[in-house]
């Protein structure tokens, strides 16, 4: 039986990954999150949904806890370029610019130099010692 006029069931229906991307657009980080975590819950673990918990917490402030799923993420698929470029940028933000300049570099190979923040993000990456304080723009993008 479908949905009933005034119930919730079609708020339940709606993809957690779509919602959580949403949320991420409008600011709302954790909301974000737990949106994420939930379509993990529903759909199981998947290397779109750690990506998108690993962006959420860098996003947050939560570096290392995104630097750790940004990991798991590859674990699952060590070609996804949005994790990749993400785990760049925090590991540029702790200052460990040449593991971020590896993670930029798959990024960009990967991404077959179609996407002009990550072009920027390994340049940036390229020409800064370990202590530089500036970092490179955070670039969230998802499939």
């Amino acid at each position: 039986m479908g949905p009933q006029a005034g119930r919730g069931d079609v708020v339940d229906a709606v993809d957690g990954l779509i919602v959580g991307h949403r949320l991420m657009a409008a600011g709302e980080f954790e909301l974000a999150l737990r949106a994420y975590y939930r379509a993990m819950a529903e759909q199981g673990t998947s290397v779109d949904a750690l990506s998108a918990i690993g962006s959420a917490n860098l996003r947050l402030g939560r570096v290392q806890q995104a630097e750790q799923v940004l990991r798991r993420a590859l674990d699952l698929d060590q070609r996804f370029v949005p994790a990749h470029n993400n785990l760049g940028v925090a590991l540029a933000e702790q200052n460990r610019w040449g593991e971020a300049q590896l993670h930029f570099r798959n990024a960009f190979a990967f991404d077959s130099g179609q996407s002009g923040e990550i072009r920027d993000n390994l340049r940036l990456a390229s020409k800064r010692p370990q202590k530089q304080a500036m970092m490179p723009q955070r670039h969230i993008s998802f499939r």
